[in-house]
């Protein structure tokens, strides 16, 4: 049985101006044990999928179950069974706090108990470090605080939203390394939830690529990343940076943004794809699976055999 089924999940935001569909028709699982990286562009709806699953983001449709339970709105024993980390432990931490409650605060919540002193070491602190505030330690000690409160009730999936990204580089890899550690010492599962292409292939097993609120192709991190199918799969990871890029501003893509108060009919990438056609303005590609792999495009890029 899959740890994580999210299916045909939509989110709306209302305004002034109009409705946004945050997400729109997502499906994704987690099975036990896997790393799955959800990534894409600033705003294509990552963070919201992922607070969807934690039960604080209300669905305009579809449905999320963990374990086998509806997740419906943040419970009780939410902490028991997802663990988060957020983008910036200096505003994840109450300042107010010495860390070791902050960490232990889960456990509390649900009248347990844990040995903080174990917990610290685990995620690579001392003992010294646990009467501390969160304004006396580096951004990496801080993560690792959130880290260590995350994995206090040893829940089956932790949540991570971009956990590095506000971290040193030399720091992202420690973090990273940590990460990859906790996974095979817990054997837990990790929605990890990024921007950053090269830190997702370091550590997902599979990768699934969002696009203004829709899952656009999914599979094996390393095969998207030799044999991308998807037009917008191909052009994030032409635009990550690498050694040979390295000082190179690549070109900005063709087109413009669709505009978001608007319900899009076709395709969502349409208006950026240089492999449009008309029938994808028309109607949403629909789904294709090769084995593992699935995308939605009408015209997939071909796949390169790799050896040939």
């Amino acid at each position: 049985m899959s740890l994580l089924v999210a299916q045909n999940v939509s989110v709306e935001f209302s305004s002034n101006a109009g409705i946004v569909r945050a997400l729109d028709g997502v499906s994704l699982t987690v099975e036990p044990g896997e790393i799955v990286a959800v990534v894409g562009e600033s705003g294509c709806g990552k963070t919201t999928f992922a607070r969807a699953v934690l039960g604080l983001q209300p669905l305009a449709g579809g449905s999320i179950s963990l374990l086998g339970r509806d997740v419906a709105g943040a419970s009780p024993d939410s902490a028991s069974r997802i663990g988060m980390v957020w983008q910036d432990p200096f505003a994840s931490l109450d300042p107010r706090w010495p860390v070791e409650r902050s960490a232990v605060e889960p456990a509390a919540l649900q009248g347990q108990s844990v040995d903080a002193k174990a917990l610290f070491e685990e995620v690579g602190l001392s003992e010294q470090h646990l009467s501390r505030y969160p304004h006396q330690m580096s951004g990496g000690q801080r993560q690792r605080v959130a880290i260590a409160r995350a994995i206090a009730l040893r829940p089956p999936l932790i949540i991570c939203d971009e956990p590095t990204a506000a971290l040193d580089l030399s720091i992202r890899a420690q973090i990273l390394n940590l990460l990859k550690k906790i996974q095979g010492d817990l054997g837990c599962s990790f929605l990890y939830i990024s921007h950053d292409l090269t830190t997702v292939r370091y550590l997902a097993d599979r990768m699934a690529v969002m696009y203004l609120g829709k899952i656009v192709e999914c599979g094996p991190t390393e095969e998207l990343f030799q044999n991308p199918r998807h037009p917008y799969t191909s052009a994030l990871i032409e635009s990550a940076p690498t050694l040979e890029t390295l000082g190179k501003i690549p070109g900005a893509p063709i087109g413009e943004l669709p505009n978001p108060f608007e319900k899009l009919v076709g395709c969502h990438f349409a208006s950026r794809c240089t492999r449009v056609q008309e029938e994808c303005r028309r109607a949403y590609p629909k789904e294709t699976v090769d084995g593992e792999l699935r995308f939605a495009c009408n015209f997939p890029l071909v796949p390169m055999r790799l050896g040939r």
